[in-house]
């Protein structure tokens, strides 16, 4: 079986925003990476949550807070990520 190799970055408008989804983050368990935004994303915050797995668990993990962009990268492009709850727009 083949590993996805698919990743997502969840950009938010606040550093505060990005500690408050840390927290929530790491007390359900979730697994996931505080990086910098990549060069080719912009965001107003300049930290942002990696996935290198289930995303429909962590959105709704998440889902009171507010996600400014989601974009999933699958090792060459970045892509605008609408999750299929529509909880991403």
């Amino acid at each position: 079986m083949q590993k996805n190799k698919n990743i997502y970055y969840l950009l938010f408008h606040t550093i505060h925003d990005v500690l408050k989804t840390e927290k929530l983050l790491k007390a359900n368990g979730c697994d996931f990476e505080l990086v910098p935004v990549p060069r080719n994303l912009s965001s107003d915050c300049g930290s942002c949550i990696m996935l290198k797995n289930n995303i429909e668990d962590v959105l709704e993990v998440i889902r009171k807070i507010e996600i400014d962009r989601c974009f999933l990268f699958d090792g060459k492009t970045y892509a605008a990520f609408i999750a299929p709850s529509g909880h991403i727009s």
